[in-house]
């Protein structure tokens, strides 16, 4: 059984300055709730409470965000707000949630490697912070099933057009059931040409304790990095790693135009605005 969970979420956040000069790009609302708190919401619908956020500099935001203000709830319950009352309860209460520095951006990699002591000898998942998949079954549950049959790393994959691949981390293997392959090899970024599949890793990944001696030994790769793709490639020359293709639909929410996106089909989503707001756009539509 998958027990923690490890969202990474230290970067700068360069592509939405300047609103992320002051705060966290994971900070950013989708309407009214924080893109983090969508990735905690599927680790804890998943069955996972245990979950380490990977923070660095200028994020105090997110700790203070899932914990108890004493003087706002006071607030709203002097205004009788139960519904808003609940949800605040609801966000403090959502998972045992810690926190880590990653003092230097040495790249994704590198912030896993800092989960090393927390994560110990125990396999456990990671969702990146920046990445919102909208899913009947939380693609984590998706993921642990997978791992349950197999007992090995398990990475979500995506199917992306052909001519978009140079844009991900691609996986190629074989297909063990029509939602999981066996994956032989895997490729950062590749050409068009050059690309062994379309399955793009999604942002989420259920890693074993390999993970951390492979990182000891990796590289630094793209961007000066040490890069997680360039561990799992070490630990495939010793050991097998399943993709499991994700049932729903992945936000990217790390650049604006997908943010902006993702905020509008998530509105058409929200019962009490979502009719108002589709003639709103239909409106806007006709005066293009």
């Amino acid at each position: 059984m998958i027990k923690k969970a490890i969202i990474p979420a230290a970067g700068f956040g360069t592509r939405f300055l300047p609103a992320t000069k002051a705060q966290p790009k994971e900070m950013l609302p989708i309407i009214d709730t924080p893109v983090i708190q969508y990735v905690v919401q599927e680790a804890v619908d998943s069955g996972i409470e245990d979950i380490l956020i990977i923070s660095g500099k200028g994020k105090r935001s997110i700790e203070d965000h899932f914990d108890r203000n004493y003087e706002l709830e006071s607030r709203i319950l002097e205004k009788e707000d139960e519904a808003l009352y609940n949800q605040l309860k609801h966000i403090e209460n959502m998972a045992n949630i810690h926190y880590i520095r990653q003092k230097e951006l040495n790249g994704l990699g590198d912030a896993i490697y800092h989960a090393r002591f927390h994560c110990g000898n125990e396999p456990f998942a990671v969702l990146l912070g920046d990445t919102i998949i909208n899913s009947a079954i939380p693609v984590t549950q998706q993921m642990i099933d997978a791992y349950e049959q197999y007992r090995q790393i398990v990475i979500a994959v995506e199917t992306v057009p052909h001519d978009k691949v140079n844009r991900y981390g691609i996986v190629g293997g074989k297909k063990l059931s029509e939602k999981l392959i066996q994956i032989t090899e895997m490729v950062e970024k590749p050409e068009i040409d050059k690309a062994p599949s379309n399955y793009a890793i999604a942002g989420r990944y259920i890693l074993t304790p390999e993970i951390f001696s492979a990182l000891e030994k990796t590289p630094r790769g793209k961007g000066n990095e040490i890069q997680l793709t360039d561990a799992l490639r070490i630990l495939l020359k010793q050991q097998d790693i399943t993709a499991t293709i994700i049932e729903g639909k992945r936000y990217d929410i790390g650049n604006k135009l997908d943010f902006l996106k993702t905020t509008v089909e998530f509105a058409l989503k929200r019962k009490e605005f979502a009719a108002p707001f589709a003639e709103f756009l239909k409106e806007i539509v006709k005066g293009l």
